[in-house]
């Protein structure tokens, strides 16, 4: 049996991921979340084989979330799914320490076999992002432009293209201003721009919106 929770913060979502489980043999969803706190204190008294983890959990940042789980709960495998590219966060995630990523987009027929896979100790990505990860050249830019960037980069382009500032992006990674600024200076020097009007036109470029 394999022991799952699942943290999002939409309970329509949350209730169809626990049917799509329950409903086959082999899985059962012994608790669902729906913000970082919940999580937390809840893997403090149960502990699944895997983690469903939204990458836009409330009060921590998806990624942050994911580190502080790792190293909290080393043992526990995480499964990260999002709505946003697959291109930005799949290599981010699993960079961060996740067993795989799926899209929100994916068939629902996936959600069972990417737990299956997690479960196992095995990396579960989609077909179609395996598939965009073999090129290196062509129509892949969001996923070139990616790869110059580091995983805190990407968190911190992601957050300034929300539309936060220095400080509230501080917050939210558990930075300082200035080690926020250094970033902002890097991801404009990388990404080849001089001010942050084209900083959120290449954020927008890289699907960040």
């Amino acid at each position: 049996m394999i022991n799952v929770l699942i943290a999002d913060s939409h309970p329509i979502v949350r209730l169809g991921i626990r049917q799509v489980l329950d409903h086959a043999s082999g899985f059962e969803v012994i608790a669902d979340v729906s913000s970082t706190t919940e999580l937390f204190e809840t893997l403090g008294k149960v502990s699944p084989d895997v983690v469903m983890l939204e990458m836009d959990i409330p009060e921590i940042n998806g990624i942050a979330t994911l580190r502080k789980l790792k190293q909290d709960f080393p043992n526990t495998k995480v499964l990260m799914y999002s709505g946003q590219s697959e291109d930005v966060y799949a290599l981010s995630t699993i960079r961060a320490g996740a067993f795989g990523y799926l899209s929100k987009t994916a068939d629902v027929e996936y959600i069972r076999s990417a737990v299956k896979k997690v479960a196992e100790g095995n990396m579960f990505i989609t077909n179609e992002l395996a598939q965009r990860l073999a090129f290196d050249e062509g129509t892949q830019k969001p996923r070139r432009f990616f790869r110059k960037l580091s995983t805190r980069e990407i968190e911190v382009l992601k957050l300034l293209a929300s539309g936060k500032r220095n400080k509230e992006v501080a917050e939210g990674l558990n930075l300082n201003e200035k080690t926020v600024s250094t970033y902002k200076a890097r991801l404009m020097r990388k990404l080849n721009v001089d001010n942050l009007v084209d900083l959120l036109q290449q954020a927008k470029a890289l699907e960040l919106y």
